[in-house]
């Protein structure tokens, strides 16, 4: 592997605390802590992406490199840090945070110029770690890796991972914070992004009142991941901002359309530039409910729930308008953007949706017809992802209890089926307005929806299966994942069963999942 071509720009950029110590402090008027990744004696590689590497510059895997991909032995080429940055947590400030288990080794440059920020996640503490160790353990990083690869090859802004081992250490975690810690398997993930970057390092410099370096950071950020922004002065800024809006929205329509609920839409969880960033408590969309979240922690108030994401994404969009005014200087700009957020938000949310139906274009009455499609899910407990599935093969011959009796997680009683006789003449009607054939509107529809998501169920399977040293679960997801749209595996796509109902880490998880 290429790592003599990783180096740090942006620590030669900002101000940062260069003296190497982990200890747990606040580092103001800074942006990033010099840190060292603690080693391990005994690593053992599980996943490595070799695609990705060659993609990012990194090349080819070789046994020597394990060192690397744990953060052992690192080249004098390497200056490691972590990252301040600040958020609001679950809607309240919460100060200072920063890479509590994330140290960056720097950026690589492939042959297209593309850059890349390589980050380890789990080897070791931090001076942002909150009295924590800095470690990760299987569970939680085997959900990154291969939650973040099947985003991307769902056509979502993310993250991606690279690699994935043991750390050969045992560590405890208390994975319901309830009492019960529990000795678990350590591991390292390396993950990548073009910048990871979040709201949260805006709001640390702008509540230090940092607003040179605030400056500084918002000229690098569009400088570098905001190319489009050609103005100058105080329009930059005004055009960074509605970039960032419009981005946010998109992602966000990109989650609705799979069924992805993140969990924990803190503001220093939310990328900068529109990535879909930090996998802990998520959850890919089994029966619809837009009240559902997979986060223990954020019970009973469910703020994060699925149908609140757009409405949580504006208010983080405030919270970094606050942090940009002082640059912006502009009150009624930032309100006016924000404003249109939700109008932009709904044209492209109900523009996906009628991909999703195979419809051509939006027509007058489709957000009705959205509304009592919701209202079928919910009451029906029909699952999201395979709902869609039965309507692209829909057969009017066919009896439609047996066509859709695999959908719900509930009995389809006779009142149920018959209201969904009348949403599927309802739905064939619609399509009777499309001005494309119905081979075009098939198309659409294969395209928009996924046969395979990656359900925590199946997670599950496969974390246990890893923790008794077998792999063939690991092989058939990554290859499942790879390839969203066909049905590779059956056995993948179908509805979790009930056995899996009240299990920890299949339906709730909590923030350490």
């Amino acid at each position: 592997m290429n790592i003599e071509n990783i180096q740090q720009p942006f620590i030669k950029k900002f101000p940062g605390d260069f003296s190497g110590n982990t200890l747990q402090r606040n580092t103001p008027k800074v942006l990033f802590s010099t840190v060292n990744p603690v080693g391990f004696d005994h690593p053992l590689l599980i996943a490595f992406n070799e695609k990705l590497s060659e993609e990012i510059g990194l090349g080819k895997f070789e046994e020597k490199d394990l060192d690397f991909l744990v953060g052992n032995k690192l080249p004098e080429n390497i200056k490691t840090y972590s990252t301040a940055y600040a958020g609001h947590q679950f809607g309240n400030w919460a100060g200072q945070l920063g890479d509590g288990r994330a140290i960056l080794a720097g950026e690589i440059t492939n042959s297209l110029g593309q850059k890349n920020e390589i980050q380890w996640k789990g080897t070791g503490a931090t001076p942002y770690s909150r009295h924590a160790d800095g470690r990760a353990v299987l569970r939680s990083s085997l959900r990154e890796y291969l939650m973040s690869e099947a985003m991307f090859h769902l056509g979502i802004p993310t993250t991606r991972a690279l690699s994935l081992a043991f750390t050969g250490e045992d560590v405890v975690r208390d994975i319901m914070y309830n009492g019960n810690p529990q000795y678990e398997k350590g591991a390292v993930i390396i993950r990548t992004a073009e910048s990871f970057l979040r709201f949260g390092h805006f709001e640390l410099m702008s509540a230090q009142q940092e607003y040179k370096t605030l400056q500084e950071l918002t000229d690098f950020t569009i400088e570098n991941y905001f190319k489009e922004i050609q103005s100058e002065g105080n329009q930059k800024y005004k055009d960074f901002f509605e970039s960032v809006c419009r981005r946010t929205a998109d992602l966000m329509v990109e989650w609705y359309r799979v069924g992805f609920v993140h969990g924990v839409m803190n503001t220093d969880n939310m990328s900068v530039i529109g990535l879909t960033i930090d996998y802990g408590p998520y959850s890919m969309m089994d029966e619809y409910n837009l009240n559902f979240t997979p986060n223990t922690t954020d019970l009973p108030g469910r703020r994060y729930a699925f149908g609140r994401q757009a409405q949580i994404s504006q208010w983080n969009l405030w919270q970094l308008a606050n942090a940009l005014h002082p640059l912006i200087k502009d009150e009624k700009f930032l309100e006016d953007i924000l404003n249109d957020y939700g109008s932009y938000f709904w044209e492209s949310h109900d523009k996906m949706l009628c991909k999703k139906f195979g419809f051509d274009e939006l027509h007058s009455g489709d957000e009705d017809f959205f509304t009592r499609w919701q209202s079928l899910m919910q009451d029906l407990q029909l699952d999201y992802t395979l709902f869609f599935n039965e309507l692209v093969k829909y057969d009017d011959q066919k009896d439609l209890r047996l066509q859709f009796e695999n959908v719900s997680y509930t009995f389809l009683n006779d009142e149920k089926i018959s209201r969904l006789e009348n949403f599927i003449k309802d739905y064939q009607s619609r399509l009777e307005k499309n001005i494309i054939s119905r081979e075009k509107s098939l198309e659409i529809m294969h395209k928009t929806n996924p046969k395979f998501i990656l359900r925590n169920y199946l997670l599950y399977q496969c974390i246990e299966e890893i923790n008794a040293g077998k792999t063939e679960m690991l092989r058939k997801l990554t290859h499942a994942l790879e390839n969203p749209h066909h049905t590779i595996y059956p056995e993948f796509s179908a509805k979790r069963p009930s056995d899996y109902d009240d299990i920890s880490g299949c339906s709730m998880l909590s923030c350490s999942s």
